[in-house]
């Protein structure tokens, strides 16, 4: 299967092939089957206790090389395992944080996709249909129709820390239990992910956009999703948490009027193309009305 996203205001796609392993478990019979053991809770703590082992520190270089890592972005450190490895943390000054109060950042390193939740309360995701109210609870959905959903999607080769997209207030993380399936789009064509992945949701309390639901979606192999804090006070940039091994996605839903989405990232949306966003970069803004609103209740 094949793939498409393009750098911010670029024309030119990017085009990626699925592995032929991925091929194998979402486009073949036998392959399924073998699915379901590999996704059990079972073999992905297997796969946790390896990528947390000194063992695992062999697998870090040919990574480094196949996924083309610039390993001058990121902290020195002598890893003692994989897994501390990929969870490795950017050189702040790598990672600029959009300071401007009316800027609506990226949480992530990833490939975003941003829909607008319609009166179903789905998501047209790579042509299929995925209902909203299975990520969250669904009295809290009713809130954000006609909003936006934001789906950030990363890959092995991203930075897999994320932080918060402003300034303001969370409430604990809920955890919904569930298998962990690949996020890469060849998944969906058989499965819906976000039913059936691990995932944790807050809602955040921010300054200037209003209440945010952000949700983080574990996949196959990731031992766990790390959220730092429970009900906390942050500022915009700080850290929230991170993944562990694996491919992950994080989903952001904002209320109606209260986000204009930057022109690229919405244009190559509806043609379910997805935009290379970076850490604390900056893709949509406030909606004048809504902000001075925001900033005259915000406590």
């Amino acid at each position: 299967m094949r793939y498409i996203c393009r750098e911010r205001n670029s024309k030119e796609d990017i085009i990626t092939e699925s592995s032929g392993t991925l091929n194998f478990f979402y486009d073949n019979f036998f392959g399924r089957i073998l699915l379901k053991i590999a996704i059990s809770k079972t073999i992905s703590n297997i796969i946790a206790i390896y990528m947390n082992s000194r063992l695992s520190r062999r697998k870090i270089n040919k990574f480094v090389e196949k996924n083309n890592i610039n390993t001058f972005e990121y902290e020195s450190k002598n890893y003692k395992s994989y897994n501390e490895f990929f969870t490795r943390k950017v050189i702040p000054y790598k990672r600029p944080i959009n300071s401007e109060s009316d800027r609506f950042i990226s949480p992530c390193d990833s490939k975003v996709l941003v829909y607008k939740i319609n009166e179903d309360l789905t998501l047209k995701i790579k042509d299929s249909y995925y209902s909203i109210d299975t990520l969250v609870d669904k009295k809290i959905m009713n809130h954000y129709k006609d909003g936006y959903a934001f789906i950030f999607r990363l890959s092995v080769d991203n930075y897999h820390r994320y932080c918060f997209i402003d300034s303001g207030t969370k409430e604990a993380d809920k955890y919904i239990k569930g298998v962990f399936h690949t996020v890469q789009p060849i998944a969906l064509k058989n499965y819906n992910f976000f039913k059936t992945n691990s995932r944790e949701y807050t809602v955040l309390h921010t300054k200037h956009f209003g209440d945010v639901i952000q949700v983080e979606v574990g996949a196959m192999g990731v031992g766990r999703i790390v959220n730092n804090h429970q009900i906390h006070k942050f500022k915009k940039g700080e850290e929230k948490g991170y993944f562990e091994f694996g491919g992950s996605t994080i989903v952001v839903l904002v209320k109606k009027n209260i986000l204009v989405v930057d022109k690229d990232i919405l244009e190559n949306s509806k043609e379910n193309i997805e935009t290379i966003v970076k850490y604390g970069e900056g893709i949509a803004k406030n909606n004048l009305f809504t902000k001075i609103i925001n900033i005259i209740t915000f406590k």
